[in-house]
C-alpha cells in the first residue's frame, strides 16, 4: 500500500541527466540500464519501441538527458525510470549516430578505394534517384544535357527525407539491378537538395549505405551543399558536392571532347600528310632506279641467270649418269668373277647330300620306334590276364561281389558265379557245395564246384 501511495504523488514526468551504466538490452527488444551522477543513481528501462526511434546507439559512459516518468516497482518496492527518449547531452544525437555509423561501416570496408567502380567515360543512359518534386533533379538534368546532350536521362521517383525514405531508395536501387538487363544503364545518380541534418539524415541509415555498396552500376551521391557529407557520399563510386556537380562527374563536357577531337583530326591529318610526303619521295626513288630505267636489261639479265642454270644442271645430270654407268660394269664384272653357274651347281650338290642324310637318320630313327613298339606289344600280351585262358584257364566271377575269385572264403552257397573261357565265352552256374582243398594238393585253392548250367 506503501509503494502504491508513493507512485501516485510522484510528478508525471521528469528530464534526467546522468551517465549511462550497465547498458543491457534484453533479447526481447527492451533496454535495462542505470543513469547516475556524483551524487546517486536511479534504475532506468526503455521499451522496445522507444529503442527503434533512436537515432544513436546508447553506450556506457556516455552522458544523456532521458526525458520519462518514475515509477514504484511494487514487487521488489524500488523506484525505476522509464525513459521515453533519450539525446546525448552536450552533442547531438545525429552527430553520435553519425559517428557511430561511420566507425562501423569504416571497420568493414566499405569506404576502400579498392571497393569504388570506375565512372564510364561517356555515359549514354543515365538513372537519376531522386523526388520528382525536388530542385534537385533539375539541377542534375539541365548540368548533364548543358554538357552532353545525347545523353538519355531515367527518373526513380523516391522519397528523400522522412520516415522509411532510406529504406524506399535502398529498394529502388536494388530494383534497378536486378532489372538493369532490360534499362541498360550505364550509371546512377542518387541524392537530394540542401536542408538540416535532420532532412538529409536518410542518407545516413546504414540500409542505404549497403545497398549503394552492393550496387553493380557505378552510383554517384550529389546530397545536400558542398559543406554537408553523408554516408551515402562516403560508400559510393564518386561524390558530388551539390546535384549540379553531379552533371560535371557524370558525363563530359562537349565543347571539350569537340576541342579534344579537333586537336586528334590535326594531328591525324599532318600525319597523314606527313606520310603522303615519305610515300611520295620513296616512289620517286624507286622510279628513278635502274630497275624502271632499264626494265629489258633485267629481263635479259634475269634469262641469263636462267639457261646457266639450265646448263649447269645439265652437266650434273651427265656426271650423275656416268657415276651409275661404271658402278654398273663394276658389278657385272664382280658378277663374272662369281661364276655363278659353278655355285648354284655345288649348292645344289651339298642339298642332295643333306636330302641323304636326313632321308638315312629318318629310317634309322623309324626303325627304333618300330623296335620298341613291338616290345611294348610283347609286353602287353604277356601282361594280359585273358591270354592264359587259351591255354585252359578260365576267369571265375562272383555275380553277388562283381569281384574275381582268388579264394574259396570270397563266395558262399547259393551265389551265382560268371565263367570266362577263351573268346569272350562265358557261363553261369550257382555254387551247391564247398570243398576246402588238402594241404599240398596241386589244386590248393581252386573250386571243386557242381554247377548249374543258365
Amino acid at each position: 500500500m506503501v509503494n502504491e501511495a508513493i507512485r501516485r504523488h510522484l510528478p508525471s514526468r521528469f528530464i534526467l541527466k546522468g551517465e549511462i551504466s550497465d547498458w543491457k538490452r534484453h533479447q526481447s527488444g527492451h533496454c535495462y540500464f542505470i543513469l547516475k551522477d556524483t551524487e546517486s543513481q536511479i534504475s532506468c528501462v526503455l521499451w522496445s519501441r522507444q529503442y527503434q526511434k533512436l537515432k544513436f546507439q546508447p553506450e556506457n559512459g556516455m552522458e544523456i538527458l532521458a526525458t520519462g516518468h518514475v515509477e514504484v516497482y511494487s514487487t521488489q518496492g524500488k523506484y525505476q525510470f522509464y525513459a521515453e527518449d533519450l539525446q546525448p547531452a552536450g552533442i547531438g544525437a545525429l552527430q553520435i549516430a553519425f559517428q557511430q555509423m561511420y566507425e562501423k561501416l569504416k571497420a568493414e570496408g566499405l569506404f576502400e578505394e579498392r571497393y569504388k567502380k570506375p565512372i564510364p567515360q561517356f555515359p549514354q543512359r543515365i538513372g537519376i534517384v531522386t523526388s520528382k518534386s525536388g530542385a534537385a533533379v533539375h539541377d542534375i538534368a539541365d548540368s548533364i544535357w548543358h554538357r552532353w546532350p545525347i545523353v538519355r536521362l531515367f527518373l526513380f521517383d523516391v522519397p528523400v527525407q522522412g520516415e522509411g525514405a532510406a529504406e524506399e531508395i535502398a529498394r529502388k536501387l536494388d530494383w534497378i539491378n536486378r532489372n538493369n538487363k532490360q534499362l541498360q544503364l550505364d550509371l546512377l545518380i542518387v541524392g537530394r537538395g540542401g536542408g538540416s541534418m535532420e532532412d538529409l539524415w536518410a542518407f545516413n541509415e546504414e540500409v542505404l549505405a549497403r545497398a549503394i555498396f552492393r550496387s553493380k552500376i557505378p552510383i554517384i551521391s550529389a546530397v545536400g551543399h558542398e559543406i554537408d557529407t553523408t554516408i551515402a557520399d562516403l560508400v559510393a563510386d564518386a561524390r558530388a558536392s551539390t546535384p549540379t556537380k553531379a552533371g560535371v562527374l557524370a558525363v563530359p563536357d562537349r565543347h571539350e571532347v569537340l576541342k579534344q577531337l579537333g586537336m586528334v583530326q590535326r594531328r591525324l591529318v599532318h600525319s597523314m600528310h606527313s606520310a603522303y610526303r615519305t610515300a611520295r619521295e620513296q616512289l620517286r626513288t624507286i622510279l628513278a632506279s635502274w630497275v624502271f630505267r632499264e626494265p629489258q636489261g633485267m629481263v635479259e639479265r634475269a634469262w641469263q641467270r636462267v639457261d646457266m642454270a639450265g646448263l649447269h644442271l645439265a652437266g650434273v645430270i651427265r656426271e650423275r649418269f656416268e657415276h651409275l654407268r661404271r658402278r654398273l660394269e663394276q658389278a657385272k664384272d664382280i658378277v663374272r668373277c662369281l661364276e655363278p653357274v659353278r655355285l648354284i651347281a655345288g649348292q645344289r650338290l651339298r642339298l642332295e647330300r643333306m636330302q641323304a642324310a636326313a632321308r638315312q637318320g629318318l629310317s634309322k630313327v623309324l626303325e627304333q620306334k618300330r623296335l620298341q613298339l613291338s616290345a611294348a606289344e610283347n609286353k602287353l600280351t604277356a601282361m594280359d590276364p585273358r591270354a592264359v585262358l587259351r591255354r585252359g584257364y578260365t576267369i571265375t566271377i562272383n555275380m553277388r561281389t562283381g569281384q574275381v575269385v582268388r579264394r574259396l572264403e570270397e563266395v558262399d552257397v547259393g551265389d551265382v558265379i560268371l565263367t570266362e573261357l577263351a573268346q569272350r565265352q562265358q557261363f553261369t552256374s550257382r555254387v551247391e557245395e564247398m570243398r576246402p582243398g588238402k594241404a599240398g594238393d596241386v589244386t590248393h585253392g581252386q573250386k571243386d564246384n557242381r554247377r548249374e548250367s543258365k
